[in-house]
């Protein structure tokens, strides 16, 4: 088959799709990847899998949202294609209706998790979930990677097709895993990190909803250092967080304690050094840094929301805590820091569920089954 992976950035395409990419090729399959242009993509070229790069806006505006569907069914059109599969909430929109337009026969949408959350006010929710049946009136596969994602579309009806399976999400279980501790020095002499400080690592993109701005507050009370992994986007739309990193700046303490590291390539050594990882976000899909921090042996704190308390199992891998409490936040991160047992009994736990439940060739395996092409 001749097969389109469709996202809106190329940070999504090398991060998360390309392995999925490859596993299609390998099948047999020609697969291409449409997305908005940007340096990343050297690394799926080079993978070998050719690009068509196509300007889509992550934007919620009806005009530029029907500018990229126009500009994606013509390359649907000229390539010509058996199969469209699309991933996350933007872009998902705007290739299904292009797909609908250029009469691609299957389309299918892993839907990374739904735009709309149980935080989200009442009517703007709604209005999300109107948009998801819409678009579901031309969907004939829909994967989730959360089991509540699931059911909801289940529930909903949310597509036309008969497909709609939880598929989870993947990490490579070969490059996350607990370091020597040689290594773990050596990491932190390079973040100027004293070797018996406790540190907890963050992963996640520069915006508010990731829970910064609490989370930043919350370490004023824990005795620890926080290493940040991420950067904003230059095409992200959600609440920045400049205020809170003024607070940082004005306070010489958190500025000693929290490490701003930028978007990283060697998150198994940032994790494999630490002692806890924390994702307080406000709202996910099934979030992949949690799995990577369960495969290397970290107890995790994260918010009870859609996803994480799907990954995270209180009190026997971490702890969950509610939505933008920096109290509760600080409350559980500062019990980790000072119980080592604890933190090793989690830590085990936590890697034993994710490499029965989490390793990325079965998820993109069961991928492969669902559309027919294993």
């Amino acid at each position: 088959m001749k097969i389109c992976q469709l996202c809106a950035v190329d940070f999504t395409m090398t991060r998360l799709l390309l392995p999925l990419c490859t596993a299609m090729r390998d099948a047999g399959h020609e697969v291409v990847a449409v997305c908005s242009d940007g340096p990343l993509l050297e690394r799926v070229d080079e993978a070998g899998i050719r690009c068509r790069p196509v300007s889509i806006a992550r934007s919620m505006n009806p005009l530029k949202a029907l500018a990229s569907s126009r500009a994606v069914a013509r390359v649907l059109r000229e390539e010509g294609f058996d199969l469209i599969h699309v991933h996350t909430p933007v872009a998902s929109l705007v290739g299904r209706l292009a797909a609908w337009q250029a009469g691609v026969p299957t389309i299918a949408y892993t839907a990374h998790g739904f735009y709309f959350h149980e935080h989200m006010p009442a009517l703007k929710r709604s209005a999300f979930v109107t948009a998801e049946w819409l678009a579901g009136r031309v969907t004939d596969v829909l994967m989730t990677q959360s089991q509540e994602d699931a059911v909801f579309a289940r529930d909903r009806g949310l597509i036309r097709g008969p497909v709609i399976e939880a598929i989870g999400n993947g990490v490579d279980a070969t490059r996350f895993a607990p370091a020597s501790d040689e290594t773990r020095r050596a990491t932190r002499r390079r973040l100027d990190t004293p070797d018996d400080a406790m540190v907890i690592t963050m992963i996640g993109r520069l915006v508010a909803e990731k829970g910064y701005p609490e989370l930043f507050r919350a370490m004023k009370a824990v005795d620890a250092h926080l290493w940040v992994a991420g950067a904003r986007l230059a095409s992200d739309h959600a609440d920045a967080i400049d205020f809170a990193l003024k607070t940082i700046s004005k306070d010489p303490d958190l500025t000693r304690r929290i490490h701003l590291l930028g978007e990283r390539d060697d998150l198994p050594d940032l994790l494999a050094a630490a002692d806890i990882f924390t994702l307080p976000s406000h709202r996910e899909g099934m979030p992949r840094s949690i799995i990577e921090a369960m495969m290397t042996g970290l107890p995790v704190v994260a918010t009870n929301i859609r996803g994480s308390r799907e990954e995270v199992v209180h009190g026997e891998t971490g702890l969950l805590v509610p939505v933008n409490d920096e109290q509760a936040l600080a409350s559980a991160l500062s019990s980790l820091a000072h119980d080592h047992a604890g933190r090793t009994a989690f830590g085990t736990a936590g890697r034993e569920r994710a490499l029965s439940l989490y390793d990325e060739q079965r998820v993109i395996a069961r991928q492969l089954e669902i559309l027919g092409l294993s």
